[in-house]
């Protein structure tokens, strides 16, 4: 089966710098994947090569579609949410329904207007005066109520409070998700997401350094919480990272045996957070 996502060799540069180095992966469907990395990684410059907003070299194929040359045909099967809203402030939410309904052929507005009905937007109000968190709402709505086979969520949730957070996931994945798409979900802070995930992709510099999935990564990574007279011991088994907490040693092991390493302490499945800052070097 072909992948939802197909990535081979992609680049891009910006002048001097160089934005993506040879990228290669693919999603494929029904999978929800965590892209991570700090500012300046790489993320949103991936996210716009894949929705055709920017040009660059290698091949992408998105649903079968190469986003460059079939960018139209491709936005209609794919949703996208960023964290700067691109609704026209000047246009009442009645209004962009009624532009969505007649230029979008599989939009259901009931649908839409059914989720808006669990919100506290006015459909007789200007995106202006809405806030940013009811913005994301209507973007959702507008996405949720078309046949999208890919969502692309990128920094969704940045500015908003944790209630909001937390409610738009459930609502992405009660009323969106299914094992027919995938959504791919780019973050830096992937604490409020990693619940979720069955993939994650860890990016800097414009390179991936990891792809795996969540059931990997927690059987490649072990946190050991160990007393400071067994520290030592541990440091034989080349840790990532180290660090002190309430007087015990926690240190981040890869591909050791679990059973093996219980004695020098408590072991425990790390965060994905606590992983990515190990690889990043112990940048955050």
């Amino acid at each position: 089966m072909e992948p939802l996502i197909d990535i081979q060799n992609v680049s891009k540069s910006f002048g001097a710098t160089k934005a993506l180095k040879s990228v290669s992966l693919d999603i494929e469907a029904g999978r929800i994947v965590g892209l991570v990395g700090p500012n300046g990684a790489g993320k949103t410059t991936l996210l716009r090569a894949l929705t055709g907003g920017i040009n660059y070299q290698g091949n992408i194929r998105i649903l079968g579609l190469e986003p460059r040359t079939q960018r139209r045909k491709l936005m209609a099967s794919t949703g996208v949410i960023h964290d700067v809203a691109v609704l026209p402030p000047w246009m009442k939410v009645k209004q962009v329904l009624d532009y969505m309904e007649g230029v979008h052929p599989q939009f259901d507005r009931p649908s839409c207007e059914g989720f808006l009905a669990t919100t506290a937007i006015e459909q007789g109000k200007k995106i202006k005066h809405l806030s940013k968190g009811m913005k994301t709402q209507l973007h959702l709505a507008l996405v949720m109520a078309t046949e999208t086979r890919l969502l692309i969520l990128d920094e969704p949730t940045h500015g908003l409070d944790i209630l909001f957070r937390k409610r738009l996931y459930t609502t992405v994945l009660d009323d969106y998700f299914d094992g027919d798409k995938s959504i791919l979900i780019s973050t830096h802070q992937v604490e409020e997401v990693e619940h979720i995930l069955s993939d994650v992709i860890f990016i800097r510099d414009g390179s991936v350094l990891l792809y795996t999935t969540m059931d990997d990564l927690r059987e490649k990574f072990v946190q050991l919480i160990s007393p400071a007279e067994k520290a030592e011991e541990v440091r034989q088994l080349g840790p990532l990272t180290e660090h002190e907490l309430f007087g015990r040693k926690v240190f981040l092991l890869k591909d050791v045996d679990r059973q093996a390493v219980e004695r020098l302490g408590k072991v425990q499945v790390p965060s994905v957070a606590d992983v990515f800052v190990a690889l990043m070097g112990g940048e955050g």
